[in-house]
């Protein structure tokens, strides 16, 4: 099966932008997951809802609301451009943005579930014995919870590469420039002729999405012996 060289990119630009916003994310993820999961305060409920809101908004509102704040004449925008050169909207890394906000949901609560998952009797135990919350958390609860984290970063990636709404709002379907994989597959929808290019496209991004399924499962399952075990 041969690629053309939009197809190469588009499919280059996606691995880029999603691995960009995962790992990007990934470390907000373990701490707000952790703050949901083992503390409690006032209006836990409604951070808890905000960090939830991506997946339940239509796409294009998030990605209005993107464009809102961090285009060019956006509050944040225009300061991350007047302070430090950066601009997001219709860039690259505006796409890799606008994936890691409709991904971070889920990312949090895969990792969320693992910690909540996890006995809290262990880190007592050690706390008794002298080891400060630094420990606790690098000795105990990162390598029990880890599963967790890959299989959160996992779907994170994964909700990346399929992520449409949001990224054409916010930064268009530019080729070699802005234009994912499921961008290139609407672009090559809407010409005639592009029916080929859109079906190459497509068994791609089922053969990831099916990978992150099965290796988010298997991760899964390897959590619940875990647990099991203990």
């Amino acid at each position: 099966m041969m690629f053309s060289a939009a197809e190469w990119a588009a499919l280059a630009l996606s691995l880029k932008v999603s691995l960009c916003a995962s790992l990007f994310s990934l470390p907000f993820a373990i701490v707000i997951a952790w703050v949901l999961a083992r503390t409690r305060f006032w209006g836990k409920s409604i951070v808890s809802a905000l960090v939830h809101l991506p997946l339940v908004l239509p796409p294009v509102v998030t990605g209005y609301g993107l464009l809102f704040l961090f285009g060019r004449q956006g509050a944040i925008g225009s300061f991350l451009e007047t302070h430090f050169g950066l601009i997001l909207a219709f860039r690259w890394t505006g796409a890799a943005l606008a994936a890691a906000i409709m991904g971070f949901p889920l990312m949090v609560r895969v990792i969320q579930l693992a910690i909540e998952a996890l006995d809290p009797k262990l880190e007592e135990a050690a706390k008794t014995l002298g080891a400060g919350w630094g420990a606790r958390f690098l000795l105990i609860v990162l390598p029990l919870i880890a599963p967790g984290i890959l299989a959160g970063g996992i779907l994170g990636f994964a909700k990346a590469m399929g992520e449409f709404g949001a990224t054409i709002t916010f930064v268009a379907n530019i080729p070699g420039q802005t234009q994912t994989l499921p961008s290139a597959i609407y672009a090559f929808l809407q010409v005639p002729g592009g029916e080929g290019s859109a079906l190459r496209l497509v068994m791609l991004s089922v053969i990831v999405a099916l990978g992150a399924v099965f290796i988010s499962d298997w991760l899964g399952r390897q959590v619940a012996n875990r647990i099991r075990e203990k």
